[in-house]
């Protein structure tokens, strides 16, 4: 057991254990102290300079979130000096910032715009000379604005830490400094590969997803257009949070009526070319293993983890699975089978889909993603954007009754729901792999060693007289390091599943942004993993290879998972990429 270490925080007596900062220890006892760039295990720089607090016996203020606690030690968090320092640091971070906060995205849920409220900050106070920066809305997900850039390192620590891709840092210096890529150069032309977490990391709106609500409404009240919409089976477990609902709350049911108010067409459910792209996933591995093919096989639904291969392990190109991503898939089997249905052109059908990602952004526009002559989608909205289209339709979200999703694509079954946490897709392509190679149904539907938070995870299943090795990984940083002992010859799978958000998609960089106070001490990863894990686990249908819509996509159009024809529509091509 840790050792506790006693001490006195505005009067109160606590005992955290050794090593406990006096920020985590001060929130341990009921009192919280404002941060701007700490992120718990990713960026404890003291830098800010927000969270000072007053020590007894120390020279000046120490930043709490880097100050571990000793025995004895008496705290002040909030003394008339405290708070003056505060106040004095976040307006002279006023002094140089873009106080457009009206039309700015992340209005009322900006840290730095609810600090300077709760501290009663002059914006106006400190007058002088400011930096223009122009936007770089170069990147197809990402766009940043210096301007409104208050130098956290937020960002920077996420791309580093999290993802260890390391494509922005601090560039110049005093004055000068600011956020940027190598050289200057624009997001476009860096082995950024778009995941967002930049984003949902930062505590303003100097990063934020490009926006694409415009485009859709434009395609909604185009009467040539047949406007249909997919959602991405993590959407359903935080949309609510963007309407006050608590975290993990499924919200399936008025996110299918609202998306009908809006004036989609269809509202359809990606949980279905989930389950479709476990059968195409699922054979091809099964082809791979009675064929002698390429081993490792490596999942490829997460359009961030893809780029990134490309940019950094080309040599493992051959060892992903071919599939396109569930909203490729989706867009694919509109725009052919659907279109064919309905009798209208491919041209004339605008494909919409809502994710937890800002790389589908990106993934849309990649080469061989244009089944049927057109691209497969047509816009990608976040979780964020949806939320901000309903109101800006002025829907009353949280009043509205619980609809079903429209049929033929409104079928998914629990395995496709449980594609958006990390784990999910090995679990979901188990199912169907082993009764497809035991022939006879499971008797236990949940392969658990494959679920949670951790990293990397390792397993090893007795299937069909073979012992079936899988490692799944989410979160960049941990995906570099299972390819290197890949290439290493240091670790032998045969299946491999990588997510680039860390947790999967419920962590996705389109997701409800929370801030560092609930970052740092709410499990809402946790939360929203544990919903997803639930609905799984109420359905009657928890087998892709049992959902009844797929079986007749197959049977009135593909033939059978991995044919030729499922190639031609299903399946795409790599590249390999500049490292830089």
């Amino acid at each position: 057991m840790d050792k506790l270490i006693n001490l006195k925080i505005n009067g109160i007596a606590v005992s955290v254990p050794q090593g406990t900062t006096i920020l985590e220890a001060a929130r341990s006892a009921g009192i919280k102290i404002p941060t701007l760039c700490y992120l718990k295990d990713i960026n404890a720089i003291g830098a800010c300079r927000v969270c000072v607090v007053e020590v007894k016996g120390a020279r000046s203020l120490v930043a709490s979130c880097v100050y571990p606690v000793n025995e004895g030690m008496e705290v002040t968090t909030s003394s008339p000096k405290v708070l003056a320092s505060r106040k004095t640091t976040v307006e002279l971070m006023l002094s140089d910032h873009n106080k457009n906060c009206l039309s700015c995205v992340r209005s009322t849920n900006c840290e730095l715009q609810s600090l300077a409220t709760e501290l009663g900050c002059d914006a106006l106070k400190y007058k002088g000379e400011t930096k223009y920066y122009p936007i770089d809305d170069s990147h197809p997900s990402i766009v940043r604005d210096n301007s409104k850039c208050i130098l956290c390192r937020r960002c920077v620590a996420a791309c580093k830490n999290y993802q260890s891709i390391s494509v922005i840092g601090a560039n110049a210096r005093g004055f000068d400094t600011h956020i940027g890529c190598l050289f200057e150069k624009g997001m476009n032309e860096i082995a950024c590969v778009g995941c967002g977490q930049c984003i949902i990391a930062c505590p303003t709106g100097a990063l934020r997803e490009k926006d694409e609500i415009d485009n859709v409404l434009a395609a909604l009240s185009d009467p040539t257009k047949t406007v249909v919409v997919g959602t991405a089976p993590s959407i359903r477990v935080a949309l609510g949070e963007e309407f006050g609902q608590p975290i993990g709350t499924n919200v399936e049911g008025k996110m299918a009526a609202a998306l009908r108010r809006i004036g989609f067409k269809h509202v359809f459910d990606v949980n279905f070319t989930a389950d479709l792209t476990i059968m195409e996933e699922g054979y091809e591995f099964i082809e791979r293993v009675k064929g002698g093919g390429v081993l490792p096989m490596i999942t490829s639904c997460s359009p961030g983890w893809v780029k990134f291969i490309e940019h950094n392990f080309p040599e493992l190109l051959p060892n992903l699975s071919s599939c396109k991503s569930p909203q490729q898939m989706f867009g694919a089997v509109a725009k052919t089978y659907y279109a064919k249905k309905l009798g209208i052109d491919p041209k004339d059908m605008y494909v919409v889909t809502i994710m937890p990602c800002t790389a589908k952004k990106f993934e849309k526009g990649r080469a061989h993603q244009a089944a049927a002559g057109v691209p497969d989608i047509d816009a990608v909205l976040t979780t964020r954007e949806l939320a901000r289209l309903i109101k800006r339709q002025g829907i009353i979200f949280n009043e509205l009754p619980d609809e079903a999703f429209d049929a033929p694509f409104g079928i998914g079954s629990g395995a496709g729901l449980i594609f958006g946490s990390s784990g999910g897709v090995m679990e979901a392509a188990l199912r169907t792999v082993a009764e497809a190679l035991e022939g006879k149904e499971l008797t236990k539907l949940d392969f658990t060693a494959v679920r949670g938070m951790t990293g990397i995870k390792e397993a090893a299943y007795k299937v069909a007289g073979l012992t079936v090795k899988v490692a799944v990984a989410s979160g960049l940083k941990n995906a570099r390091a299972l390819m290197e002992k890949i290439k290493k010859g240091e670790a032998s799978y045969h299946f491999i599943e990588i997510m680039a958000c860390p947790g999967g998609c419920i962590n996705g960089g389109g997701q409800p942004i929370k801030t560092a106070e609930v970052r740092n001490f709410v499990d809402y990863k946790g939360a929203r993993m544990k919903a997803i894990y639930k609905g799984d686990k109420t359905m009657t249908l928890r087998k892709s290879h049992e959902n009844p819509a797929i079986k007749e996509i197959y049977a009135e159009f593909f033939g059978a998972p991995n044919s030729h024809k499922a190639h031609e529509i299903l399946h795409t091509q790599y590249v390999a990429r500049n490292k830089f």
